[in-house]
């Protein structure tokens, strides 16, 4: 049987992270699931609680001063996890308003059309 994939994107931070999801499929909602504390502990709890309800689950989030340790983590816990290179990702002309929402909800549309690059 196929299990389509569940595109997950985060932005992180020092101490937190903001998650949202792409559901497969052009159609699929892209929804902002919230922010978690960057601690282990709570993204073990969030990736636990996505595989739940999704079958297949595949990560993304932006390299930066946090280094590679989110990235072991989630590949430990048997998901798919890109890092992307941030310099590389597409943005619209006169689309300067960031927040972590926007963000994360953004990098989940680009990661499910495979429109990102990964380091």
């Amino acid at each position: 049987m196929e299990y389509s994939t569940t595109y997950v994107a985060m932005d992180t931070h020092k101490k937190t992270i903001a998650v949202s999801v792409a559901e497969a499929g052009r159609r699929g909602e892209v929804r902002y699931i919230g922010e978690i504390s960057s601690d282990p502990t709570a993204v073990a709890k969030m990736v636990a609680k996505l595989a739940a309800r999704h079958a297949r689950l595949s990560f993304c989030y932006e390299a930066g001063p946090c280094g590679y340790g989110l990235h072991r983590q989630i590949t430990q816990l048997g998901h798919e996890c890109v890092v992307v290179a941030p310099s590389l990702i597409p943005t619209r002309p006169g689309d300067r308003v960031k927040t972590d929402r926007r963000d994360a909800t953004a990098i989940a549309a680009l990661f499910r059309s495979a429109e990102l690059t990964a380091v």
